[in-house]
């Protein structure tokens, strides 16, 4: 944990995934992050300071995005380096994005080994969906938290982050007392769709893990 000029705790958080799965987009919904941000030449990175107010006080966590760099062949450990979170983040419309979740994880824990990590599906709202829960196991093989997303519509936006903040701080009865401010939703999708992921979730939390992932 770092420190700013507020005395505001500040925490690297390490966005990684394969290059059109939602990243920039998601952390663009946080509008002060949009505002805000400064380029890292070095690593050639987008650095987005999220704001986030909680009953235990504010929290900041300085969000590392790959400006497309991962389409160049990987990451350097010059962005991995000092990281105190992550979110691993794949596309529920394209399986290889998914299979691709092993290798972000094992890069990432390779540099911060025990740091606290959230796996995001993206693009929940997309009815053409390729990844059933049911294949979506990694996260119980990694001990990670899991949520489905959708960048666009605002959904879940903000539980990967008071899950990281839960963790980072010790404090499970942490919650935030105000919601970011984030732009309004480009789509929306019905409840009932919302409804039927959630319940679908909840059924396969406590199935059985399957030896491997060749069902993708």
């Amino acid at each position: 944990m770092a420190t700013n000029q507020r005395n505001i705790p500040e925490f690297k958080l390490v966005l990684v995934g394969d290059g059109g799965v939602g990243k920039t987009t998601f952390v663009k919904r946080h509008l002060t992050g949009e505002f805000e941000k400064k380029y890292e030449a070095t690593v050639g990175v987008n650095v987005h300071p999220l704001n986030f107010s909680t009953n235990y006080g504010e929290i900041i966590f300085s969000v590392w995005d790959t400006a497309g760099q991962e389409k160049f062949g990987g990451l350097r450990d010059g962005y991995y380096i000092g990281g105190h979170c992550g979110i691993i983040m794949f596309d529920l419309t394209s399986r290889i994005t998914y299979r691709n979740v092993p290798n972000w994880h094992k890069d990432l824990v390779r540099v911060c080994e025990n740091i606290p990590i959230v796996l995001c599906g993206n693009k929940i709202d997309v009815k053409d969906r390729k990844l059933k829960a049911k294949s979506i196991t990694f996260h119980r093989k990694t001990n990670m938290q899991y949520y489905d997303i959708s960048a666009r519509s605002n959904y879940n936006f903000e539980k990967p982050f008071l899950w990281l903040a839960k963790k980072l701080s010790g404090q499970e009865n942490l919650q935030f007392v105000c919601m970011p401010t984030i732009a309004p939703p480009d789509i929306h999708f019905t409840k009932e769709m919302l409804l039927a992921y959630e319940k679908e979730l909840e059924t396969i939390a406590t199935a059985p893990l399957p030896d491997d992932d060749d069902d993708l």
